[in-house]
């Protein structure tokens, strides 16, 4: 931990998202960011005690990446021959270069009226995802350390292989393979 607070400036740089998921998703290769996991406990809507990304966790208050200055974009949806489907999402600071990129290659959701995860404002504003998928988030930005908690976790940490990286999806899911003109 005290590793990349030292060498990368207290902060999670982005880099390029990598292959995995569809093969024709526009981000693959071209678009930078800090992936993260939306999910969280059925029962207690806190993050599980248990991830397949690692043991480290970092942790960090919803509304510092979702607000009204953020625009929120659709960018893949798979399977890799599970029964768990994948949603990646993309949360781009409006203006950003992460946004430009989006803006022409990505469709806009609206924050508060999409599938996947919104946001309601309020003096007390509301964060609600997806609870029968897996979301993921590419954040186009750094993320500043001291924004979140980065904190060592217990448990198991199993990936499918040793990584997931360059992970396809199942050709053959009727779910998550979209057939035109067949």
């Amino acid at each position: 931990m005290s590793l990349h607070r030292s060498e990368c400036g207290g902060a999670m740089l982005p880099s390029f998202k990598d292959n995995s998921g569809s093969h024709g998703s526009p981000i693959n290769g071209k678009l930078r960011g800090v992936f993260l996991s939306c999910n969280t406990e059925f029962d207690t809507g806190l993050p599980p005690k248990d991830s397949p990304y690692g043991p480290l966790r970092f942790q960090i208050s919803a509304d510092r990446l979702l607000n009204p200055s953020t625009n929120l974009y659709f960018a893949d949806f798979y399977c890799m021959y599970t029964a768990y489907h994948y949603v990646v999402l993309v949360l781009a600071p409006a203006g950003s270069e992460g946004d430009s990129f989006c803006q022409s290659h990505l469709p806009r959701l609206d924050l508060s009226t999409n599938p996947f995860l919104t946001y309601t404002p309020g003096d007390v504003p509301a964060f609600c995802h997806a609870s029968d998928v897996i979301l993921e988030v590419l954040y186009t930005e750094p993320l500043l350390l001291e924004h979140g908690i980065l904190a060592q976790i217990s448990g198991r940490h199993q990936l499918m292989s040793l990584s997931t990286a360059n992970a396809k999806k199942d050709p053959s899911c009727k779910v998550c393979n979209i057939s035109v003109g067949r």
